[in-house]
């Protein structure tokens, strides 16, 4: 069975790198270091301090392989590749909330760019509204059943790239 790919941003895959090589050299520092001054207490057998930072760094070892795991499978998605005539990963789109009258802009991510706090809410295009609004274009109405079982209702205003 072949291994699924990713697509995700130029930005992601910058921001993973760097996340990846902190991990690899500051991190990996940081619990070697515990792990030596846990030692120079003496006896590992009922050495707290020792096997927290034994677990610490299993914790560590563990991200730094999914996240390279992960970058193995990814395909990163050029602003170039990035067209504006319809809702896709990297798109801006602005919405308005039928249900609410409330005007919404959302950036379609791949699920390990969410980040649904901004005034530019971050959504994955596997989330229920990113989903409803994959394809869609300017004028098109969508549904989307929220969380809760709830039905929201959004009319897509405009699409750009985003950032």
């Amino acid at each position: 069975m072949a291994e699924r790919e990713y697509q995700i941003t130029q930005e992601s895959y910058n921001k993973l790198v760097a996340e990846l090589e902190e991990m690899k050299s500051v991190k990996r520092k940081e619990v070697s270091e515990k792990i030596k001054v846990a030692r120079s207490f003496g006896d590992l057998s009922e050495n707290s301090e020792y096997d927290e930072a034994m677990n610490e760094q299993g914790i560590l070892e563990a991200q730094i392989k999914e996240k390279e795991a992960f970058l193995n499978h990814v395909v990163v998605v050029s602003e170039e590749d990035i067209t504006t005539d319809k809702v896709g990963l990297g798109i801006q789109a602005t919405v308005k909330n039928l249900d609410r009258d409330r005007i919404q802009t959302f950036r379609l991510v791949s699920s390990n760019e969410v980040d649904p706090t901004g005034e530019v809410k971050y959504i994955s295009e596997d989330s229920p509204v990113g989903k409803a609004l994959v394809g869609r274009k300017v004028g098109d109405i969508c549904e989307a059943e929220l969380p809760g079982g709830r039905i929201a209702k959004y009319e897509i205003l405009e699409l750009k790239r985003g950032n």
